[in-house]
């Protein structure tokens, strides 16, 4: 496996898992790319003043990814408007895009090779399974449910649970209180800079996919224990670990 870096071999004492959704589980760029062109043409509608707007990019949209929805909105009007307007139609755009994006959410995206193998392996070790995402809850819970991913995990965490979100480490850290567990026995599995900065700072373990988002930047330049090539390989590192330290 070519892309495989691994920079921590022992994993002993892992007893849970916490994995993101998008980019890690799930690649819902179509989704954020038809959401976000929808909630443009809409504002447009609602503010004629504006003019036209040529749509965004799929490739510029997933850059904006990451950080959750206020800062994604923000980007985009930066990008599109003026400092003055963009700020003053946050407001209108944020319900917008609430409203376009639970419609849409789901249509366009697709569960990543191995994903479903890995989790049910992972469960299957006996580790207990968390999903922290900086994704809104109102579009975390329908996407889990529709892709028949909430059935692996016991605890689900979405962008707006906390007032603090990823790379914040306070969701991972809630996770580890509430499985009872030291943070150094929590494994965290994501896609970009926010899941690993979130990791170390909870001194937690960090596995990174390399298919994902990283808004747009390359992940082997983040510092994380490893870049391994899906979840199902997460799941068998661990299980050959737990199998050598019986």
């Amino acid at each position: 496996m070519s892309q495989e870096i691994l920079r921590r071999t022992d994993w002993s004492g892992i007893q849970a898992v916490i994995v993101d959704l998008d980019g890690t589980m799930v690649d819902t760029a179509g989704d954020f790319h038809a959401s976000v062109n929808a909630m443009l043409l809409a504002l447009v509608h609602q503010h004629p003043n504006l003019g036209p707007v040529a749509p965004m990019s799929e490739q510029e949209i997933v850059s904006f990814v990451g950080k959750g929805s206020e800062n994604l909105i923000r980007r985009v009007l930066d990008a599109r408007f003026s400092p003055l307007h963009a700020n003053g139609l946050f407001a209108d755009a944020y319900a917008l895009y609430d409203r376009e994006y639970v419609r849409i959410n789901g249509q366009y995206s697709n569960v990543y090779p191995n994903v479903r193998e890995g989790l049910a392996a992972l469960r299957g070790m006996g580790l207990r399974m968390a999903c922290v995402t900086n994704k809104p809850w109102n579009f975390t819970e329908p996407l889990l449910a529709k892709t028949g991913l909430a059935q692996y995990f016991d605890l689900v965490y979405g962008g707006d649970t906390f007032a603090l979100r990823k790379p914040d480490p306070y969701p991972l850290l809630k996770v580890a209180e509430v499985f009872h567990l030291d943070p150094a026995a929590v494994l965290a599995i994501g896609d970009s800079e926010n899941d690993a900065q979130a990791a170390r700072a909870a001194g937690m373990g960090v596995l990174l996919m390399p298919y994902g988002y990283n808004h747009g930047n390359p992940v082997q330049a983040v510092d994380a224990d490893g870049i391994v090539g899906d979840i199902a390989r997460v799941a068998a590192l661990l299980g050959a670990h737990r199998a050598t330290h019986r």
